[in-house]
């Protein structure tokens, strides 16, 4: 059986999505590898691999002879940051300089062109512009040349370099084309101006690049640096927060973050947990609470001990999904990626047939209308804009969505949830809160409080999750629990226990009929009343006698029936299926006006329920937080988990919602729509800008003009392209999702 591997690496040396759909070609062609995607606007290749076969030494060796590099450990990566912090500003230094020498050339080009050796001043000061500051352009253009690839580099280097030299040579020799002295047709201007106007596209797009990638900045810098770390004997000592080690004890201070994942040991306060959750409002929190990396203690100062550090913590598991999800390709790439793939031939051909077409064509004029033709068409046209207009869209997409608490896995789901028009929500631990809780207490004797310590001793022994919640709620009461002669557990109807020869009995009816403690006609009214609103009854009696009526729910939390009715007003049709019984579940759904529910099902009827909407035409979501969801997410369109839950189930979901409220289901769906309209948008532009803008460089307008398209507005036009998809993306950052 074939091993397989997936792993990211930052990729160096790209320009264009033609440089993208090289490095993925020349991986896919290695032995080992099953498949690569490049994400351009990340610069990330995703690989998926046999390690026994191939090594990612030999991706680099594979890449590295195309032109390009990978950055294969993290040594290397960190170097690699320096180098491109130093290659930007060298960047933008070699865009002021040529700018600089370029400015003169214009001017002499536009205005004083009769000036004396207006030609060979041109010529001096064009040359340094166009072969030096300009030289990465006709490097990484030789190096696809010699593998029989071209990219971006390749038009660029095409057309200023011919716009050179056919200036060049009618500049040392001015009638080799019948032109008069003074009268020659130079374009040193063109070249040195498209050579300006292409790096700085590059300076504005690689800043705009790097904004696309500030939720993960973000996320990162949630991490302090130092914590204070609480040593056995109680010195506290400020340590790097690298040297933390699970099980260590750690001081944290008001107003400072969080620095692992773990659970509150002394002290209480308040915790702002919306940097992870989304959520406004801070939450209380006290001794066994859990509390994560990233969250900011409010007031009090309290000591947690780790349970999770580095990259193993919630914010860890954050950050690696959204990288992960970021590098990942939607379906509506696959159109893009094949028109990547023969852009640059097909450029390089329609230019050569505008210079053919225009040296047949265009009489006296065909030679210059034929060059201007062929240099503004390598010019104008440009794969960028199409490379990066849905992976910029993506990156920030998710991006936002983590800042909001919405996890989202891959670009495949963040483009399916705006199809939804079916949403089927399992009952417990998502439309409730997950766990029992005693909601009524109801005693019928004056002073309970012997009573109250013989349940809580009582239930202190029972390992039943209906004890838990009933010890909780008595952690409220301040006093001693009783030592108990007898104790046995009941299966199916509660617990028995002796205490100073007195025979107790916690549980349902059953256990009270069969221990001799007859209910009473009002003791049967308050239980049917408390079922009615989806409660399990306990009762707690001896000799014959009554002494309280507890009620437990898994209570419907606070935010369910909101969402539930925003997503209805959406126009989505919502679903509830649960294993609970139909009385619990009826009365969850009349709570929360959910109408289309089912019960008692298992895990695999919850599958097939989702598979019968399927085949009534529904794009179905199904949301859940269990082990037992995990089968139906599987199956449907879009699964979504709640934080909460199993690892399972998060594993397997598309998104999670790491606060487990229902209303960011909404907000994912509008995230949704706002990405996949933007990539829409941006794909248009992109298109657009090519098909009108190759013709217009072609000459197309010229028998009704009488004007051919300037290389230099070319140039403009070509770099601004990839500017404003890249900032159209960055538009998606001030889209309000609550």
């Amino acid at each position: 059986m074939q091993n397989t591997y997936f792993k990211d690496f930052p990729v160096s040396g790209m320009s264009c999505a033609s440089c993208a759909r090289g490095v993925e070609n020349m991986l896919k062609k290695q032995n080992g590898v099953n498949d690569a995607s490049v994400n351009y606007a990340a610069s990330i290749v995703r690989v998926n691999y046999d390690p026994s076969v191939i090594t990612p030494i030999d991706f680099k060796r594979a890449v590295q002879s195309i032109g390009y590099d990978i950055i294969t450990d993290e040594q290397e990566a960190r170097d690699q940051e320096e180098v491109i912090l130093r290659e930007s500003v060298i960047l933008k230094q070699k865009t002021i300089f040529s700018a600089l020498l370029t400015l003169p050339v214009v001017i002499i080009g536009m205005v004083f062109m009769n000036i004396p050796y207006a030609n060979w001043i041109m010529f001096v000061l064009s040359t340094p512009v166009v072969f030096w500051f300009g030289r990465s352009f006709f490097i990484n253009a030789f190096g696809q040349f010699k593998h029989g690839q071209a990219n971006m580099d390749t038009l660029v280097a095409l057309s200023t370099g011919i716009a050179w030299f056919f200036s060049v040579i009618n500049t040392v020799f001015p009638h080799l084309f019948g032109h008069q002295e003074g009268h020659q047709q130079v374009y040193f201007e063109a070249s040195a101006v498209i050579i300006v106007f292409i790096l700085l596209g590059k300076l504005l797009e690689e800043k705009a690049k790097a904004n696309t990638s500030s939720a993960i900045k973000k996320l990162m810098g949630l991490q302090p640096d130092v914590v204070t770390l609480v040593s056995d004997d109680g010195t506290e000592t400020v340590v790097p927060l690298i040297e933390v080690k699970l099980n260590d004890h750690l001081r944290v201070k008001p107003g400072e973050r969080i620095p692992v994942d773990g659970e509150i040991k002394v002290g209480t306060s308040y915790v702002d947990e919306s940097a992870i959750t989304g959520e406004p409002s801070p939450v209380g929190r006290g001794p066994g609470d859990k509390v994560f990396a990233g969250t900011i203690n409010q007031k009090g100062s309290f000591v947690i001990k780790a349970q999770r550090v580095g990259s193993d913590t919630l914010l860890g598991h954050i950050i690696r999904k959204v990288k992960e999800a970021q590098g990942s390709k939607p379906p509506v790439q696959k159109l893009v990626d094949k028109v990547a793939a023969v852009f640059v031939p097909v450029v390089i051909a329609i230019s050569f047939l505008s210079f053919v077409a225009w040296m047949v064509l265009g009489g006296q004029n065909g030679l210059p209308h034929a060059l201007l033709a062929m240099v503004s068409v390598l010019i104008i046209a440009c794969p960028c804009a199409l490379g990066l207009a849905t992976p910029t869209a993506v990156m920030v997409g998710i991006g936002l969505g983590a800042e909001h608490g919405i996890l989202i896995k891959d670009a495949d789901g963040l483009e399916q949830a705006h199809r939804i028009d079916t949403l089927v929500l399992d009952k417990t631990g998502t439309i409730t809160e997950g766990k029992p809780v005693v909601t009524d207490c109801l005693w019928k004797v004056e002073n309970p409080e012997l009573l109250l310590r013989v349940l809580k001793g009582i239930e202190a022994q029972s390992e039943h999750p209906l004890a838990d919640a009933i010890n909780r709620y008595l952690q409220k009461e301040e006093l001693p629990s009783v030592t108990l002669d007898h104790f046995e557990s009941v299966p199916g109807r509660g617990v028995l226990a002796t205490v100073q020869h007195t025979k107790y009995a916690i549980g349902n009816a059953l256990m009270m009929n069969e221990s001799g403690i007859l209910l009473s006609n009002e003791d049967k009214q308050v239980a049917e009343d408390l079922q009615e609103m989806a409660k399990t009854v306990l009762f707690f009696g001896a000799d014959n006698e009554v002494f309280a009526i507890i009620g437990v729910a898994d209570q419907i939390k606070s935010s369910s029936a909101a969402a539930i009715d925003r997503l209805k007003r959406g126009g989505i049709e919502i679903h509830m299926l649960t294993g609970d019984n139909e009385h619990t579940a009826a009365s969850v759904a009349r709570q929360t006006g959910i109408s289309n529910y089912k019960s008692g099902l298992l895990p695999d009827e919850k599958a097939d329920y989702i598979k019968a909407l399927q085949l009534k035409g529904k794009v179905v979501a199904m949301v859940g937080d269990g082990i037992n969801d995990s089968q139906a997410m599987a199956g449907a369109d879009v699964s979504i988990a709640m934080g909460n839950g199993a690892d399972i189930a998060m594993d397997v979901a598309k998104m999670t919602i790491v606060s487990s409220n229902l209303g960011a289901i909404s907000s994912a769906i509008t995230l949704s729509k706002h990405t996949i309209r933007t990539i829409r948008q941006n794909l248009f532009w992109a298109f657009i800008y090519n098909i009108i803008g190759i013709p217009l460089a072609a000459g197309v307008l010229y028998p009704f003009t009488g004007h051919m398209l300037n290389p230099m507005i070319a140039g403009a036009a070509m770099a601004m392209s990839s500017v404003s998809v890249v900032s159209n993306s960055l538009r998606l950052k001030f889209v309000k999702l609550l």
